[in-house]
């Protein structure tokens, strides 16, 4: 399980992809540039469980699961079952079909806020829908937000990857720093009355300090914008009702996708019935949004999720794992260059160099020899239901072996000479 996997395939499909498609992939965090290229498998084929098999027919226990949407396993029966009984009657139709009233009530009966639901496809269409809801609520344009939300110009023209958008654009989106309460009282106060929404990630690479989220939640309403929760990776994945039911903490808006859906691709804006109303005076209207498949599997992994107190075993495995391989890395002395931050169900491996830089050359190494080993990690590791103790634990056992090799490689100072492949790079570059 320790020696160079054959990619053949893998590599043959990748020459190809470059011929036709831009950047050779749809999704740029699934791009081999992302991983250690040259050791890391580039094309999936299937997956069972908690496990996926390469083009080349090589099997490994998965933790990115798609960048999230996998939360009960691959192929999990119950919603295999109900994509099967929906595609028997069609998918997508002339008129809307009564799935979406009843996703739509499980939502509403799941989530604290929900009051309303509508649905999308994408992480980045909702979280546009809200930005847009408020605009029209508050009479205002500026944004303030902390977190990454997708794709469209509103929200990445702030960025670095801002080419082909408005440059007036960067002008409305102001960021603020997690945990930091003077970072966003800044912005209400450079911009008064004029900040129309605080949307952010309620949680990702830190754990929120006490009382931080209530206090951007008072900070918002208290200069008349609105409150606004991007729950697209922590929905149905820290509680069933997300981020606002495990923390009491609950929005004006809130935006879900990935989890919902166990893989199927759907997104949904949900919020207070007096905001929610007001999407009927913007333009949100797509052909998809109410595909069938998508909402019988909605419905299925919800209510599998509810049945079997997914959450719970989420929150439970993942806390051994962390914790587990936070000893790992202090018994390798290697814990001042490979740091786990978030939280158990979805955390982050975090590479640095001497001087607390973010090393990729680091991490193309630690990359490779998990790879090499049957496993596939990414920045963002999650659990899925269908994940079992003794996944876990052969996985602590390759990341020692990871640990060992990047260990030896840091006391020599030669890490580049222990890959093998062409270490990651970041489609973000992240700022201190």
């Amino acid at each position: 399980m320790d020696k160079k996997k054959s990619l053949k395939k893998s590599f043959q499909l990748w020459k190809r992809a470059n011929e036709i498609i831009p950047c050779g992939t749809q999704t740029l965090s699934k791009g081999p540039n992302m991983f250690t290229y040259g050791v890391f498998p580039i094309y999936i084929d299937h997956g069972q469980g908690a496990y996926v098999w390469d083009v080349d027919g090589n099997k490994y226990i998965d933790y990115p699961l798609a960048l999230g949407p996998i939360t009960l396993g691959y192929n999990y029966p119950s919603t295999v079952k109900a994509i099967r009984k929906q595609l028997s009657k069609g998918t997508t139709f002339t008129l809307m079909h009564p799935l979406e009233v009843e996703v739509a009530e499980l939502l509403c009966d799941v989530i604290p806020c929900a009051e309303m639901v509508r649905f999308a496809k994408n992480g980045a269409d909702v979280t546009t829908a809200a930005v847009k809801i408020a605009r029209v609520v508050t009479g205002r344009e500026h944004i303030a937000h902390c977190g990454y939300h997708g794709f469209h110009d509103w929200y990445i023209a702030g960025t670095e990857h801002n080419r082909g958008c408005l440059k007036i654009l960067k002008n409305y989106i102001h960021t603020f720093k997690y945990n930091d309460m003077d970072s966003l009282n800044k912005i209400f106060n450079s911009y008064p009355n004029k900040i129309a929404a605080v949307i952010m990630e309620p949680v990702s690479f830190e754990k929120p300090k006490s009382d931080y989220l209530k206090f951007v939640r008072e900070t918002a309403h208290q200069n008349g914008a609105l409150f606004i929760f991007d729950e697209i990776v922590t929905g149905f994945r820290i509680a069933l009702g997300g981020a606002q039911d495990y923390y009491n903490i609950i929005p004006d808006l809130a935006t879900f996708g990935k989890g919902m859906a166990n893989g199927m691709p759907l997104s949904a804006i949900v919020g207070r019935k007096e905001f929610m109303k007001e999407a009927s005076k913007i333009f949100f209207s797509t052909t998809y949004g109410g595909e069938c498949l998508s909402l019988a599997s909605a419905k299925a992994t919800i209510s599998e999720m509810r049945e079997k107190k997914v959450q719970d075993y989420l929150w439970s495995l993942g806390k051994h794992f962390m914790d587990s391989l936070k000893k790992i890395l202090i018994n390798y002395e290697i814990n001042n260059f490979i740091t786990v931050s978030g939280i158990p169900p979805a955390f982050w491996l975090n590479f640095m160099d001497k001087s607390g830089n973010e090393d990729n050359n680091l991490k193309g190494l630690f990359f490779q020899e998990i790879v090499k080993r049957g496993i596939l990690i990414g920045g963002l590791q999650y659990i899925s239901f269908s994940h079992t103790q003794s996944d876990i634990d052969y996985t602590l056992d390759a990341f020692e072996a990871a640990c060992n090799i990047s260990t030896q490689a840091i006391k020599e100072n030669r890490i580049e000479s222990y890959l093998e492949g062409t270490p990651p790079g970041n489609i973000f570059v992240k700022k201190k």
